[in-house]
């Protein structure tokens, strides 16, 4: 089929003539991810999904004109009608596609606690959010149930590794009978980037103003930091390989001092260089031992849990990491002589958005959800 260019300024996603498969999606966020996502929706791969709503954090539009423009995201920037998430649910509602989905491209928990809610009203839910499927062990079982009460599906690849296939790899070798025996890796792109780059002669601090700079880390760098988004990716592995994991499980070093935890940014930011003192002692103490530093997450098949820095030897998988990559080494019962590793970008707009519209156009006719059938 020979793909069909809408003329500037309008948006495939409606001015294609309507199909049987037609998609039609709610897009909840329409910052980095969001735009990334609408960027998508204006090439071929979008042409089966009719955008009928959209909206940040203020503002939104269900207005057809409005969701065709190309600017959308930095008209909604200026300005929309008041953010109304029952009118953009009824916009959902009026849509003629059989195939209804919530699009989650934010990263607020008030939003991912209503997913199960979501599923359990009919709607399909495709999300980079973690904080649903990463959080209490509760709602993982309510994400759960409200797919398979309503056969549907929770579209959740770009929760973890900017939709690397791991969590598909996970729940694959688990459907056919293996066994996860071991999980470990590098799961941040800011910390891989920082700990590979980090020689012990440049300040750790100095390294870690240069990655906010660059945008590889979160605006308040504490956050990757603090090891706590690495251990909602590791929750969210480990409930794919069958452990019902609580975040109380999960043994996690923060490398954010006490004394630094509670201070406003700026006042972080003016003291990161006490962060370094610690910081080059270890790196001291692994190179004399001919190791490397990394950030690692660590799964036994006990379900024992960890997340940490650690000082790796020179053959491990994760040792020759550059940049922002993101590594998985998976040892299975069948992958035992050597994991199996998938390893790639782990951050970044384009590939996440990508694992989106992967997530969406995956939806088949009957909506099978792949998160009930392995929890």
């Amino acid at each position: 089929m020979n793909a069909v260019l809408a003329p500037h300024g309008a948006n495939p996603a409606f001015e294609a003539p309507a199909r049987e498969d037609t998609v039609a999606v709610v897009l909840f966020g329409t910052g980095v991810v969001g735009g990334a996502w609408l960027r998508l929706l204006n090439t071929p791969a979008g042409a089966r999904l009719r955008l009928v709503g959209a909206a940040n954090s203020r503002w939104q539009t269900t207005d057809p004109d409005c969701l065709a423009d190309r600017g959308l995201r930095e008209n909604l920037d200026r300005g929309g009608d008041r953010r109304d998430d029952a009118a953009l649910l009824a916009a959902l509602d009026a849509s003629a596609a059989k195939t209804k989905v919530i699009l989650d491209a934010t990263a607020s928990d008030g939003l991912a606690a209503t997913h199960a809610a979501w599923l359990a009203q009919g709607y399909h839910v495709v999300t980079a959010n973690k904080a649903a499927a990463g959080g209490a062990l509760e709602v993982w079982r309510a994400l759960s149930e409200g797919a398979r009460c309503r056969n549907r599906r929770y579209g959740d690849a770009a929760t973890v590794g900017a939709g690397l296939p791991v969590i598909a790899t996970l729940r694959r070798l688990r459907a056919c009978g293996d066994e996860l025996l071991n999980l470990e890796g590098v799961f941040s792109g800011s910390l891989s980037w920082l700990f590979s780059r980090y020689d012990g002669i440049v300040p750790f601090s100095e390294l870690l103003r240069d990655a906010r700079e660059r945008g590889y880390s979160e605006p308040d760098p504490r956050a990757d930091l603090s090891g706590q988004d690495v251990a909602r990716k590791l929750l969210i592995l480990a409930r794919s390989a069958g452990f019902e994991l609580e975040p109380g499980d999960i043994e996690v070093e923060n490398l954010v001092p006490e004394t630094l935890r509670g201070l406003p940014l700026q006042d972080f930011m003016a003291r990161t260089h006490e962060l370094d003192a610690a910081l080059a002692a270890r790196h001291a103490d692994a190179a004399s031992r001919g190791r490397r530093l990394r950030y690692l997450a660590h799964l036994d098949r006990d379900g024992v849990a960890r997340v940490g820095l650690r000082a790796v030897s020179e053959d491990h998988p994760t040792s020759g990491l550059r940049g922002t990559d993101n590594l998985f080494a998976l040892t299975t019962t069948r992958y035992q002589t050597r994991p199996l590793v998938i390893q790639g970008p782990g951050a970044g707009a384009d590939v996440t958005a990508q694992a989106l519209l992967g997530d969406i156009l995956s939806l088949s006719g009957d909506g099978k959800a792949i998160i009930s059938e392995y929890v």
